[in-house]
This record gives C-alpha cells, structure tokens and sequence, in this order.
C-alpha cells in the first residue's frame, strides 16, 4: 500500500525544527530528507529512521523493522511522532551521524545515432 501525501506532509511537518527537510517520491512511498541526506522513509503510512548509535541512545527502547520487504531494519517511530520536539530531536541526531552522500557520477551516454 502506498503511502498518503497528507501523511508524509504531516511528517515532514513535525521534523522542521530538525533542518532542512525535504522529501522525494520513490516507488510509490518517500524517502525524507535532512540537510540532504536521506534519514527517513516514509512506508505504508509508517515512518521508519534511519538506525544510529546516537538515535539508539535518545529513542532507548527502540521498536525495529524493515521498511519493506528485504529491506535492512530501521527504527519504526508511532506515538512519538505526535511530539514535534521529540522526533526534530531524533532526526537532528541522526543526520548528524550519517554520512554525507556520494557525489553523483555522470552519466557517460552514446549519442543516439547508429554507425
């Protein structure tokens, strides 16, 4: 099942004390983001964060799963997603441990025409 715009909307609402966050449309569910680098997913209407050592320590009993099918675990965020603090806390904590992204390669393409 896809995820609902208004919900990731929602999301995206309570973060925006953690940064800049934006968010992107994959596959039919949303990968957000913080400062650029990808923290969350947003799947069948659940947010799922990123795990980090640092998002351990501040969530403490964390509830783990995958996001979808064959995906690695990540740290599945219900009722705190009510507390706009809390969740820019977790998000602000994970960004700052994750690393950069890789830069982009070029697409190397041929031109189009047959020889």
């Amino acid at each position: 099942m896809a995820s609902d715009l208004d919900f990731v909307e929602f999301v995206v609402d309570q973060m925006e004390n953690a940064g800049a966050i934006t968010y992107r449309k994959m596959f039919g569910e949303y990968a957000l983001y913080c400062e650029g680098k990808v923290v969350a997913l947003v799947c069948d209407n659940q947010l799922f964060v990123k795990p980090t050592k640092a998002g351990r320590s501040f969530i403490g009993n964390v509830v783990k799963a995958p996001p979808y099918p064959g995906a690695k675990p990540s740290f599945l965020i219900e009722e705190q997603l009510e507390d706009k603090d809390w969740i820019s806390s977790l998000v602000r904590l994970t960004e700052k441990e994750l690393p950069k992204p890789k830069p982009k390669k070029k697409s190397k393409r041929k031109s189009g025409k047959n020889t």
